[in-house]
């Protein structure tokens, strides 16, 4: 038998409702236990409320407050202090993913380029880097 137990509390910030399934539902059958977020703003509710996840996966292009507006504001409100934050977005340009790590993110995966699959690995692979 399979050891099925989750190591991984992770909040996931996307506004795409079907790639915030189609992620949450890989990330669960993994070690990854998924609270989804539709928004910054839920995200940042969800923290706000006692969420403390051990890893914080948002998406930049979102409506209202981008990912990196998000990861601002998480070290504003100093919610999520624990958490390794990783992004997960279709921006992939040399000038984003410097203003992500000077915003906390420990990585960044460019959705293009990455399957679902490959992207719970590269969260595993940056996680053990930790």
């Amino acid at each position: 038998m399979e050891n099925t137990e989750k190591k991984y509390s992770l909040l996931l910030v996307e506004d795409d409702k079907f790639l915030l399934d189609m992620y949450a539902i890989k990330f669960n059958e993994t070690v990854f236990d998924v609270t989804p977020a539709t928004s910054a703003s839920d995200g940042l509710t969800k923290l706000e409320e006692g969420l403390d996840p051990d890893i914080i996966l948002t998406d930049i292009v979102m409506p209202t407050m981008d990912g990196f507006e998000f990861l601002a504001e998480l070290g504003k409100r100093n919610l999520g202090k624990r958490a390794v934050k990783i992004i997960l977005s279709n921006l992939g340009q040399k000038e984003d993913i410097e203003k992500g790590k000077q915003l906390g993110a420990s990585g960044y995966i460019i959705k293009a380029t990455s399957t679902p699959s490959e992207t719970v690995q590269k969260i595993l692979e940056i996680i053990e880097q930790k």
